[in-house]
């Protein structure tokens, strides 16, 4: 996409915390053997307790507030509000977007959710960005996700086998001409032909969960295995992640040499090798994933998190180019450029 100074203002997360594999293990909530597989150390875990936030938009709401308290008074106005979600948002039939826009910004901006599973994030980003594309220096757009998994819909340690789903919120302020990184590159690819791996052979239901509780994509992946293969699904997706790089790539003039960092999905080892690693010959050493083997994959939000978490620990430095790499069920699959122009707040 045709990109005009497009910035990044600042980040936010607000992650609860963290479940030690080897604790939920005691607990019964997960085989250590699954765990040590998939690498993963910990999860992030909501405890209801107080007042802290306990649902995916309240999450969103408290790094609402972190990014735009790091934002101050370099924005003019914040004009458009996406909020992303994977999972259930705490209420039915309802608008999470406005109840973040109530208690962040308020009115008059334009508040809405954008449902694109795990790339939601990436995809907000790919709208806000041609909005503001539109608008004068300084206005901005408040991205968010945030999403709590649970049972009895869901269960984080085994629904989909090669990911662990953790409780998490984030956010992002995008700006024109204004902000501590410049998107020099974004790029969406999508494959509708693999929506059926998340649908299988089940009938069409009446409501939420009618089917099976918890979910349980294992059973709709071998309905759509069984159909096409899994080489095709692999080849595919593969092909997918590939084209969304090589675009993004381009409108950065950079290759995959020329990055930095690589900001990737959280999922389990299994899915991070021949998904990311492998294919593009990235060293896990450049890469967020020894940090989201302790968090967890937070729905459309590992992208912002982990960008957040380079930030806070003081890893972006001017010149650097960073790379956000996202896929997500329909299929999707996205990656987006930055070069850092200074350091961001870590306040």
């Amino acid at each position: 996409m045709l990109l005009d100074d497009i910035r990044l203002a600042a980040l936010g997360s607000y992650l609860p915390p963290e479940m030690s594999a080897s604790e939920a293990a005691g607990l019964g909530l997960c085989d250590p053997v699954y765990a040590a597989s998939q690498q993963m150390r910990a999860v992030t875990v909501v405890a209801e307790d107080g007042d802290a936030p306990v649902s995916g938009p309240q999450l969103a709401v408290a790094a609402a507030r972190q990014a735009l308290r790091r934002a101050g008074p370099s924005i003019d106005g914040i004009d458009l509000l996406l909020h992303s979600a994977l999972y259930y948002q705490g209420h039915d039939m309802w608008a999470p977007a406005s109840y973040v826009q109530r208690h962040t910004v308020g009115d008059p901006c334009l508040a809405i959710d954008v449902r694109q599973t795990s790339n939601g994030g990436m995809a907000s980003l790919y709208l806000a960005a041609r909005q503001l594309a539109t608008l004068p220096t300084g206005r901005a757009a408040l991205l968010t996700t945030g999403d709590r998994f649970c049972l009895p819909g869901i269960d984080r340690w085994r629904s989909d086998p090669g990911t662990v789903f953790a409780d998490g919120g984030t956010a992002a302020v995008l700006t024109r001409g204004v902000g501590f990184a410049r998107l020099r590159g974004l790029a969406l690819v999508s494959g509708s032909e693999l929506e059926t791996m998340h649908r299988g052979d089940d009938p069409w239901h009446p409501g939420p969960l009618t089917a099976r509780a918890p979910l349980d994509v294992r059973h709709t992946t071998r309905d759509f295995l069984r159909r096409v293969g899994s080489s095709f699904v692999a080849q595919r997706m593969a092909a997918g992640q590939r084209a969304a790089a090589k675009q993004a790539l381009a409108e950065a003039d950079a290759t995959i040499a020329d990055i930095s960092w690589f900001v990737l999905p959280n999922f389990g080892a299994r899915r991070m090798e021949p998904g990311f690693f492998r294919p593009f010959g990235i060293d896990p050493a450049r890469t967020t994933w020894p940090w989201g083997r302790s968090v967890g994959h937070l729905g459309a939000g590992d992208q912002f998190a982990g960008l957040a978490h380079l930030a806070r620990t003081g890893r972006l430095r001017s010149g650097e180019l960073i790379a956000l790499m996202g896929v997500g069920g329909g299929f999707t699959w996205s990656c987006a450029v930055f070069e850092i122009i200074s350091a961001p707040d870590r306040s």
